[in-house]
């Protein structure tokens, strides 16, 4: 287990849903900085401008300007951020947006439960292994 800070960048354009998905990352203190976009365009901007990266990205596919699945695409080609993992959180459930995200490098890939413990739940297990659990891979790898 790492006791680096962990940063989460969480790309959510529901105000609603990201509400309940901080609440949850901060009631089990899995990120010591989370930061929050609204779109897609957002978030590649906050990626190719930020030093450290973030240790986790919260990545939801429905998105204004940019959406996840292009945002996706593009962090998994860029080697400065290919690999970070990414947890696609949405509330699609089409097949297409699952295999897609998966072909262009989705770590996983959670759909949104409606059921607010279920959602808080999800979310809470997803920050423990991706943040805290699993070892990032070496900056000179």
């Amino acid at each position: 287990m790492t006791t680096l800070p962990i940063e989460i960048l969480l790309v959510e354009d529901s105000d609603e849903d990201a509400e309940l998905t901080v609440r949850a990352l901060r009631k089990q203190r899995l990120a010591s900085q989370l930061h929050r976009v609204v779109d897609g365009a957002e978030a590649l901007d906050f990626l190719q401008t930020t030093d450290p990266l973030p240790r986790l990205v919260l990545l939801d596919l429905k998105l204004p300007k940019v959406d996840g699945l292009e945002v996706l695409r593009a962090l998994k080609s860029d080697p400065r951020t290919q690999s970070i993992p990414i947890v696609v959180l949405s509330s699609s459930r089409q097949n297409s947006d699952l295999a897609e995200s998966y072909k262009l490098g989705a770590n996983s890939y959670i759909v949104k439960p409606v059921d607010f413990e279920k959602f808080v739940e999800a979310v809470q297990q997803v920050g423990q292994y991706w943040a805290v659990l699993n070892e990032p891979r070496p900056k000179s790898a």
